[in-house]
């Protein structure tokens, strides 16, 4: 095991891997990871339109699904399938030696369902039945609509990841939505002691949004600092929130709390430093989810040690020097979640576009 994913999983905070693909799966690349202490895996639209892209191991499987299937997307949710049922029979071993805090494989609802509540619950539930594992998480995102979708999965005893997370003010609501869920789950009879959700709040776009605003009005001072402050006052609502009668009673029943779940962790700009989203951003009852590249990066040369607490005073004031500059946080983190939810729309029609291509290519070849 590497001694800084060591210390993470020490420290309680889960590193998990941002990337998959049937290489990984099928090759003991995944494996590997999970033996130097990985202990779980998201994926995403994007995630996936490269790997089919760039693996010629999808290839047997897409001439065979375009026999069956005319469209796209359910050739693509049949690949993804078995990628995900086999990355969750590789976390199998984690999920149950941490008795199912840890181990979970994410999917995610095609983004295009963003905001149409009754079709994301649909998908959801489509997702969870064809993966037919109990470590997998199905994500949604934390859009309005998204909030019901995320409550009435909870209430069926769904785990659930809530992604594309930008404020506090939309954290507290996903958090409500979960409790709610388990509540409605709770008074209907039902176990809440299986069901696991995290909340992925993110980082990195945070301050590449910011810092641009920022260099408008040449207050570089305050730039780069956004993101990881943001983070911090977030887990200070974790802890409120998951804490008191209301959420005592329902531990009692065997409820578990939702981890904050730090994603977009990667480094964008690169006078910052490489693992800054990570070395700042440790604490018990959390998870970061990077891409191999920056778990690479922390395997090298993070400095790993508890630091989600620090700084708390200096986070809190640096919101009131962002107003005083004329930086409005709740436009940034609007604008943040369209466009995240924009970026994943686009890059699952370029991911159905690529199996069209690969298909036509396939039978053109066969």
């Amino acid at each position: 095991m590497n001694d800084r994913l060591k210390k993470m999983n020490e420290l309680g905070q889960a590193p998990w891997v941002d990337e998959i693909s049937r290489d990984d799966t099928q090759g003991g690349g995944l494996q590997s990871q999970v033996d130097e202490g990985i202990v779980g895996v998201t994926s995403n639209p994007t995630i996936f339109q490269k790997a089919i892209a760039e693996s010629d191991l999808y290839d047997e499987q897409l001439q065979e699904l375009a026999r069956e299937f005319d469209d796209p997307k359910e050739i693509f949710l049949r690949i993804a399938q078995r990628d995900i049922q086999d990355a969750c029979d590789i976390l199998q071993p984690v999920y149950e030696r941490t008795g199912g805090k840890d181990g979970y494989v994410s999917l995610e609802v095609s983004p295009d369902l963003a905001y149409d509540a009754l079709a994301t619950v649909e998908e959801a539930e489509r997702l969870h039945e064809m993966v037919d594992r109990p470590n997998l998480l199905v994500k949604i995102p934390a859009t309005l609509p998204g909030l019901s979708a995320i409550e009435d999965m909870i209430a069926k005893g769904k785990s659930i990841n809530v992604t594309l997370i930008f404020s506090l003010q939309r954290y507290r609501a996903v958090t409500r939505a979960y409790i709610r869920g388990l509540q409605r789950l709770v008074a209907a009879g039902g176990d809440p002691s299986s069901v696991a959700s995290v909340a992925s709040f993110f980082v990195s776009r945070v301050d590449s949004e910011t810092d641009e605003r920022l260099d408008e009005i040449g207050r570089d001072d305050l730039k780069g600092r956004l993101a990881i402050d943001n983070a911090k006052l977030v887990y200070q609502e974790f802890k409120e929130i998951f804490s008191g009668p209301e959420w005592e009673f329902l531990e009692s029943k065997g409820a578990t709390v939702q981890r904050p779940l730090w994603a977009s962790t990667s480094t964008k700009n690169p006078d910052y430093s490489d693992v800054m989203y990570v070395e700042n951003l440790v604490g018990p009852n959390t998870v970061n989810t990077m891409p191999k590249s920056t778990i690479e990066d922390v395997k090298d040369h993070a400095e790993i040690r508890e630091t989600i607490e620090e700084g708390l005073d200096e986070a809190r004031q640096l919101f009131k020097d962002l107003e005083e500059a004329g930086i409005d946080y709740d436009d940034v983190t609007e604008v943040l979640e369209k466009e995240g939810v924009q970026k994943f729309a686009d890059s699952f029609n370029e991911l159905l576009e690529e199996i069209q291509q690969q298909t036509r290519q396939l039978e053109r070849q066969a």
